[in-house]
This record gives C-alpha cells, sequence and structure tokens, in this order.
C-alpha cells in the first residue's frame, strides 16, 4: 500500500519559515549548548547578543601531536581536481599551466672542471584539458626532488618530466631551468685569469608526442660600429683631428635545439659565440689587456645584422645543432635607443609575435 503525503514535498512559504525560526530560537534560548551542538550548531547564532566570533569555538594552539593517517588524508578537500562545474570562465584547454622560480641546487656536468653545484631556478609547466579544474602544483615539485640529488643531463630532466607528466595525467609538458654557469677565462695579454658568468637555461619540450632539447646562452660582447671606426679614421686622415668610434655593451640570446643522441657542452655553445664575435667583455685587465681589447675591437667591427649572420655561420657549422635562434640586442653608446636582430633557423623558434618585453630581458648590468 502506497501512502502519499503532499505536505512533505510542498514548499513551505516565507511566512511559515519565519514562525518556524521563532520557535528555534525560542528553543535555542531555553536549550543547553550539548543540546544546540547535538541537534546543529550552527543554531547557536539564532541566540540573541551571540558574538561572531564566540562560534564556532576553534583550539587557538598548534596540535603539535596531530599526525595525519591515510583516512584524514583522503577526507582533505582537493578543489584543484574537483568536478568540471567548478571551472570558472572559458571552459578551454590552457597549454601551460605549473610553478615558476622554484630554487634548489642542482649539479652540473662541465666540459672541463667536473661537476659544478650551482643555484638553479626551476619552471615546470603541463597542459591542462579544458574539462579539468586545476593541476596540484606540488607534484611537479615532488617530481623534481625526486632527481635532484642527480647530476643533470637531459636524460635526468626526461625522467623528471616522465614522473610528473605521469602524475597530472597530461599530454604536454615542458622543464625549463636557468642558472648562472662559471668558467675561468684568461685575460689578453697580461696571463691573469677571472671568472665570467653566463646565463644559461636547459630546456626540454614536449609537444604532440615530440621532444626537444634547447640549450639558451646569453653572450656578452663588445660591439664596434664599423661607419663610427670609418669616420673617425677620416678625421684623422683628412684634418689630423683626434676622433674614437662608438661601442658598446652588447648581448647575443642563442637558443639552440640539440639533436638527438648528441653531447653538446655548455662550453661548446660559449666557443662557438666567442668565435662568432670574439670581443667578448673581459674580467680581469691590465693596461696591457686594455689596449689589447681596443684592437681586438678595430679589428672586429660589427653592425648589429653582422652579429646575427656571425653566430649563425658558427652555429650552420656544428652537426650538433638542429634548429636556432638567436636575438642580438646592441645597447648604443651613440643612440638614446638600441640596435636589435632577430634571425631563426627551423620551425621550432618562429613565431609571427615577440613579447613586448624581450629586448628588456638583454641588459646584462654585471
Amino acid at each position: 500500500m502506497n501512502l502519499h503525503t503532499p505536505e512533505i514535498d510542498r514548499h513551505p512559504s516565507r511566512d511559515e519559515a519565519a514562525e518556524a525560526l521563532q520557535q528555534l530560537r525560542a528553543w535555542a534560548t531555553r536549550a543547553t549548548p550539548a543540546e544546540i551542538a547535538d541537534l546543529d550548531p550552527s543554531l547557536a547564532r539564532l541566540l540573541p547578543h551571540t558574538a561572531e566570533d564566540s562560534y564556532p569555538v576553534l583550539s587557538r594552539s598548534y596540535p603539535h601531536a596531530f599526525e595525519v593517517d591515510a583516512a584524514y588524508k583522503d577526507d582533505l578537500p582537493d578543489l584543484q581536481n574537483g568536478p568540471s562545474s567548478l571551472i570558472r570562465g572559458a571552459r578551454k584547454p590552457i597549454q601551460h599551466v605549473g610553478i615558476s622560480n622554484f630554487r634548489l641546487p642542482i649539479r652540473f656536468h662541465s666540459r672541463d672542471s667536473g661537476d659544478l653545484a650551482l643555484e638553479t631556478s626551476v619552471t615546470g609547466t603541463v597542459s591542462l584539458e579544458a574539462e579539468k579544474k586545476g593541476i596540484n602544483m606540488s607534484r611537479i615539485m615532488r617530481s623534481f626532488y625526486a632527481h635532484a640529488e642527480k647530476t643533470f643531463s637531459f636524460e635526468v630532466i626526461q625522467a623528471a618530466l616522465d614522473d610528473y607528466k605521469a602524475d597530472l595525467e597530461s599530454f604536454d609538458a615542458r622543464i625549463q631551468m636557468r642558472f648562472s654557469y662559471p668558467v675561468r677565462v684568461e685575460s689578453l695579454r697580461s696571463g691573469l685569469h677571472g671568472y665570467q658568468y653566463y646565463d644559461i637555461a636547459l630546456e626540454l619540450v614536449e609537444l604532440a608526442g615530440q621532444r626537444k632539447k634547447i640549450v639558451h646562452l646569453d653572450y656578452v660582447y663588445s660591439s664596434t660600429c664599423p661607419c663610427s671606426l670609418e669616420l673617425s679614421e677620416h678625421a684623422r686622415r683628412a684634418r689630423g683631428q683626434l676622433a674614437t668610434p662608438h661601442s658598446q655593451r652588447s648581448v647575443a640570446r642563442i637558443s639552440v635545439e640539440v639533436k638527438d643522441g648528441d653531447c653538446l657542452w655548455f662550453e661548446d655553445v660559449i666557443d662557438m659565440a666567442r668565435a662568432a664575435v670574439p670581443t667578448e667583455t673581459q674580467v680581469m685587465v691590465k693596461r696591457e689587456d686594455e689596449q689589447a681589447f681596443a684592437e681586438l675591437n678595430a679589428a672586429n667591427p660589427i653592425f648589429v645584422e653582422d652579429a646575427a649572420r656571425l653566430f649563425c655561420a658558427q652555429l650552420e657549422a656544428d652537426p650538433r645543432v638542429g634548429d636556432f635562434r638567436i636575438v642580438a640586442s646592441h645597447q648604443e653608446s651613440l643612440h638614446s635607443h638600441d640596435a636589435v636582430s632577430i634571425l631563426t633557423e627551423g620551425d621550432t623558434f618562429t613565431c609571427d609575435s615577440i613579447d613586448p618585453r624581450l629586448f628588456n630581458t638583454l641588459y646584462h648590468v654585471g
């Protein structure tokens, strides 16, 4: 026999809700705190003159003895892995989401002097499907720490990328590590030695199932303007007028794809840059070195277009280098603006647009 109780499904009116609220308040006024807590702790707010901070009554002491067990952990809320109904904004895939400037010490192989431990800034990102709310950022860091004690090569970075791709169930991923790499260099004539520091980044990119290994290097050099050099020499010859050509600190950001199976040392990329444009800024300098540097600049005057093509010729000649990009900036001493150029080879670095602040990142202040 079926019983029909239409009153249960009926929505109460506002007047009926107000009457019920009045009855609850009357009951809560007479009830003990224990009775209120047993029925519903939120009823305490119905009492007159109840201060907002008196409910709920929370402990203000850190629970040092508290330990998390599996059941408690499983009960913790996880909004980032929540249902797609929690997505805010457009329900679109995100190409990269993750962490930037996660720092830790990493050991790197060097070509000439063993391993070096260097402070490293890590950026790790994965793709996010349109129907997923988000990712757990800490998984990227945990995956990286699992490999951080090893001396890093691209193979180790690939293992870390495999781990966090699996953890985060993502298709595409990227790891980038930035650090300042010291190389001991000799002065031009005096025989002094000092350390030149190079801004280097390693990048491993997986896109649509294809992986690419990329090395980025910032190479800092002096550029003497060929036009200014000729005009200065003309003033000397034609009028006996002392004149000096203008030159300036310049920076090239060289990005190269390393072909699979080949070992391309950081020092190899530095050597290629130095062979292309030998007027690298100096570390230790005595008078004979300063004179030598002036002579070296006069022997190698270059416009920014020349610099890009000279670097290009060196990279093209090395069979270990795949696609590459050269971004050069000559930070003018004659003008109040800079002279810049970008040269790319291959599809890896082809881009219709550039970051509006790209060239601002090329300033090196020592």
